[in-house]
């Protein structure tokens, strides 16, 4: 397992389990799955709802709390200074555990200015070893890692093989903060799984498409949480770090970006106009 060192020298597992939409119910069963595949980090968030599952998964396994790296996320109806520092403490107490390795505000809406104030007590306090953001474009990025004490560790948006934020990521490296992706496989996605390129390169390392399309994200430094109910594919897509792409298949994955999203765009009005539908969560 390779890891990324963040911009307070923490130490971050590069590859990690995410658990979006994954039932409350199976939360725990998956993330267990998970660790037992050899997984060191786990990603969830507040309006996952599946927190205290990751939290009896991680309980339950006899590992000890700093083998494991927990990333969650903090929900816009939270965001503002005291609902964001209550809020916190309501996630510690679903994950069972003293402090969280790794805490993000979830979306670039509403008060995250007064949620990330939040964030920077809790970090001070050692309830939260790193803070930092998820889907911040680079406008929405800029404006705070320009105007907050603590400069965000890390930036999780949406990066695929279609997707890859080579523009976003230039912005990112001026204040070194990580790109972490959520969607590393586009869920499947503009025919990513049967890909004429990403095929003909696993097959010269008899490697799958998945693999491939994972491997060529952690090549360019990005942190990705794949996820899957199934533990076959859990570990299929653990097995990435024993071949190396040549310089010249990732030229050529490089140009199967689209520098656009296959999800929805942050910028976009209307998906404002959803996310304040969701404020609710």
């Amino acid at each position: 397992m390779e890891t990324i060192t963040l911009n307070n020298g923490v130490k971050m597992p590069q590859l990690g389990y995410g658990v979006y939409q994954v039932e409350p119910a199976e939360a725990e069963r998956c993330v267990s799955d998970a660790l037992s595949v050899g997984y060191r980090m786990v990603d969830t968030a507040q309006a996952y709802r599946n927190e205290e599952g990751v939290g009896a998964a991680v309980k339950k396994s006899g590992l000890k709390r700093d083998e494991v790296f927990i990333v969650s996320k903090v929900w816009i109806s939270n965001y503002g200074y005291e609902r964001a520092r209550a809020s916190i403490d309501d996630s510690l107490k679903c994950l069972q555990t003293d402090y969280i390795d790794l805490m993000l505000l979830h979306q670039p809406f509403c008060d995250y200015y007064g949620a990330y104030r939040a964030l920077e007590e809790a970090y001070h306090a050692g309830k939260l070893r790193a803070i930092g953001v998820s889907n911040f474009q680079p406008n929405h990025f800029i404006d705070l890692a320009s105007n907050v004490e603590v400069v965000p560790a890390v930036n999780q948006v949406e990066t695929h093989v279609f997707y890859q934020q080579i523009r976003a990521k230039k912005y990112m490296d001026e204040f070194d903060t990580k790109i972490m992706s959520w969607g590393p496989l586009a869920e499947g996605r503009n025919g990513l799984f049967t890909n004429p390129t990403l095929a003909e390169i696993g097959q010269a390392h008899g490697r799958s498409v998945v693999q491939v399309a994972l491997r060529y994200l952690t090549q360019r430094g990005v942190i990705i949480i794949p996820k899957s109910v199934r533990r076959e594919r859990m570990a299929e897509n653990f097995q990435i770090y024993d071949f190396k792409l040549t310089p010249d298949e990732m030229a050529r994955i490089e140009r199967l970006d689209t520098a656009h999203s296959l999800f929805f765009d942050h910028n976009d009005p209307e998906t404002v106009k959803m996310f304040m539908g969701w404020r609710s969560l």
